[in-house]
């Protein structure tokens, strides 16, 4: 049985959760997993492997740690050079340009050192630099995607009530176990896990986790930063209708974890105004933030809720400490 992200502060919970198989695969340095319920045990699992054996594929295209991968060699680039890479690094880097631009930077794969020498050619699935130094970590994207693209091979088989997740930093939840209910889960304080936040019943819904149980690795791209005052983020964001497609508005593929993904490291560095603006203007998103209001964290910590509950988005059944 492998365990949540400890800084990710979500769980599920609930004996139909616990009653749905679970199947478990580690790469991008968590642990991604499928909990399904379906009357075929068998069958179940020849999808679930199916669907866990593309975070192999991905990590060896999205990893910076791979010396070979698709980011590694942009990473390399000079000025004027150029490198083919796969449709699913294209995308990603696609969703990451869009998501730099509506956070007003807030999110950035390049951590400032440059997002915009980078030009994408999306017919010919080509990279090319403008200058060099540029250095991109998909580590902030690339477990979302991942789990949303898993989550489309599950339907191809026809499962639907089920939940992927990576590490429970990366959530998305498909039909619920129950009719009409959907999958139970629970934002806690990553700081004391037994203290829970809010609960959450989630159907065709994301949720994406950050938190700095860790220590410092989380930066304000803008400033160079790290993050202070903020001990955990989440964002939940319902699934659209018409995922894998580009949306009307020439946005990107509509890969929803990978946004809720970018989203909750953004809402780590963004102001309350910036997060409240941003609600605002994206029907169902919702996010949580954690803020410490003790010296080093160590102190108690209070929950902001932005965003209106909405019936196409997720439910909260309970908020305050449980």
């Amino acid at each position: 049985m492998s365990q949540p992200d400890e800084e990710s502060g979500l769980r599920i919970e609930g004996r139909r959760a616990r009653d749905a198989r679970r199947h478990s695969h580690e790469a991008m340095h968590t642990v991604f997993e499928v909990y399904a319920l379906h009357p075929d045990a068998r069958y179940a699992a020849q999808a679930a492997e199916a669907a866990l054996a593309l975070t192999q594929r991905l990590e060896r295209d999205l990893s910076r740690f791979i010396a070979n991968s698709d980011i590694s060699r942009i990473n390399r680039l000079e000025a004027g050079e150029a490198t083919r890479v796969s449709l699913e690094t294209l995308e990603c880097l696609v969703i990451a340009r869009h998501m730099f631009e509506v956070t007003d930077g807030a999110f950035d794969i390049s951590i400032g050192t440059g997002l915009s020498s980078i030009e994408l050619d999306e017919d010919a699935l080509v990279v090319r630099a403008t200058q060099p130094g540029v250095r991109l970590d998909l580590g902030g994207i690339g477990k979302g995607y991942a789990v949303d693209l898993m989550a489309d091979v599950l339907e191809e088989w026809g499962l639907r009530v089920a939940l992927v997740h990576g590490g429970f930093s990366s959530v998305l939840a498909l039909d619920g176990p129950v009719d009409g209910e959907g999958w139970p889960l629970t934002l806690s304080d990553p700081a004391a896990p037994a203290r829970v936040l809010a609960r959450l019943s989630a159907c065709q819904t994301s949720i994406g986790a950050s938190g700095l149980v860790k220590g410092d690795h989380i930066v304000d791209p803008r400033t160079g930063e790290p993050v202070r005052g903020r001990r955990a983020a989440w964002v939940a964001a319902p699934r659209p209708a018409t995922r894998g497609q580009a949306a009307a508005d020439g946005a990107p593929r509509l890969a929803v974890t990978a946004v809720t993904d970018a989203l909750t490291t953004a809402c780590m560095v963004m102001s309350v105004d910036e997060i409240t603006a941003l609600c605002a203007r994206s029907p169902g998103l919702e996010a949580w933030v954690l803020e410490d209001h003790g010296q080093d964290g160590a102190g108690e910590a209070g929950l902001r809720h932005f965003g209106g509950m909405h019936s196409d988005g997720p439910v909260a059944l309970q908020t305050g400490d449980a």
